[in-house]
């Protein structure tokens, strides 16, 4: 199990706009950030949207925490 305090920091940084939500675009820029420079915009959708429970096209820290823990 991973641990929420740490799962909250990653999140955190993620979330630049700070609303709570992790947008496609803040995915893609935080993995830029972290190396990753091939993910397209499309590609950080599809993640999103792999996580995304309850459709509104973002990830909320509750989807963070499910699929951290799955």
């Amino acid at each position: 199990m991973a641990d929420i305090e740490e799962a909250r920091k990653q999140f955190d940084r993620i979330d630049a706009d700070g609303d709570g939500l992790i947008t496609a675009a803040e995915f893609k820029t935080a993995l830029a950030q972290g190396g990753d420079w091939n993910v397209t915009e499309s590609v950080a959708e599809a993640v999103i949207k792999s996580r995304d429970s309850n459709g509104d096209k973002m990830m909320s820290f509750d989807e963070f925490w499910s699929y951290l823990n799955k």
